[in-house]
């Protein structure tokens, strides 16, 4: 019998209670987060991070941007005004900032279905998630569902399962708007982070989440506000679309128009970032605009997915701001 003489477990137990910790009756403990045998200091409100692996999401970037006193703007007020984040993948610059108002929103359906069911409903989402099991077979059926005729529950934890279980974590669709990315290979992947979502679910409950296009949803955005845009990137070769998460193209035309509302933002007064391919004709798109205050930065980002080493490691991309 062992005598459990621990200070920052008197607020748990009588310090002369007496319990036979066996290796099994300590893991369950902690797993019931009765008694944390690792951390004096447990938070109780850990800070929610992307639950998705989104390749060319920005949670790498975030120190650079940083660095660079970008993010977030100086001036803005994360408790007056608004976040927006229209094109929104992994969110992960929402989950730094973890606004007091925010609005995010995306053309990814199955994307916005996810983080509605994470915000309304992610014990049942939980549930879910456990039935699943990481085999290729088992992957494969579930990769030819038609997310259409599932439920709500059953959309967020299909996608939650493909992508933590996919080949490198793409959310990739052909054509048609069909995922189509492989089996990866895993051993043991984590499918339900249960204290993630229950942290993301927390902190989603006072945003809007909206599947709608990126110029409808901004046009209540106004003076202070903080948009950051980062659209599908323009290709600097013909293999960049690979990564494309919906059927559309994103190319001159939509760049442009893009690049259009930028500007028509900046003379509302908004804060505005955006993140883009660093190429002759993104730099283009935003040169000579010095009445508006227009800075092009670069930053280092990973890339990840070609198939040969030689073509792996750091590239640069540009990051665009009024401020």
């Amino acid at each position: 019998m062992t005598k459990i003489n621990n200070p920052d477990s008197q607020n748990i137990f009588d310090n002369n209670l007496l319990f036979d910790i066996e290796p099994f009756s300590k893991k369950l403990f902690e797993e019931k987060n009765i008694l944390n045998f690792n951390n004096k200091n447990p938070n109780p409100n850990p800070k929610p991070k992307p639950f998705l692996k989104w390749i060319g999401g920005k949670r790498q970037l975030i120190a650079q941007f940083k660095e660079l006193k970008i993010f977030p703007p100086k001036n803005f007020n994360a408790s007056k005004n608004f976040y927006f984040e229209p094109f929104l993948g992994g969110g992960a610059l929402y989950f730094d900032l973890l606004p007091k108002k925010a609005i995010l929103s995306d053309i990814n359906q199955e994307l916005i279905t996810t983080y509605n069911v994470i915000k309304n409903n992610v014990e049942e989402l939980i549930k879910a998630l456990k039935e699943h099991i990481c085999e290729k077979e088992y992957f494969n059926s579930l990769r030819d569902q038609n997310p259409k005729n599932l439920s709500d529950i059953n959309v967020a934890s299909r996608m939650i399962f493909l992508n933590k279980t996919c080949f490198n974590g793409i959310y990739r669709v052909n054509k048609s708007g069909k995922f189509n990315v492989p089996f990866g290979r895993y051993s043991s992947p984590l499918i339900c982070d249960s204290d993630n979502l229950r942290a993301v679910s927390l902190n989603l409950k006072n945003t809007e989440i909206k599947f709608t296009d990126y110029k409808k949803v901004l046009e209540s955005a106004k003076r202070s506000d903080f948009i950051y845009f980062d659209p599908p990137y323009f290709p600097i070769s013909k293999s960049s679309s690979f990564t494309a998460y919906t059927a559309n193209n994103f190319l001159e035309k939509e760049q442009t128009e893009l690049r259009d509302l930028y500007l028509e933002l900046v003379k509302r007064g908004c804060y505005v970032m955006l993140s883009n391919s660093d190429c002759l004709f993104t730099n283009k798109l935003f040169e000579n605009l010095e009445e508006f205050n227009i800075k092009i930065h670069k930053v280092k980002a990973s890339r990840a997915l070609n198939s040969k080493a030689s073509g792996r490691g750091k590239i640069n991309e540009i990051l665009v701001t009024n401020y």
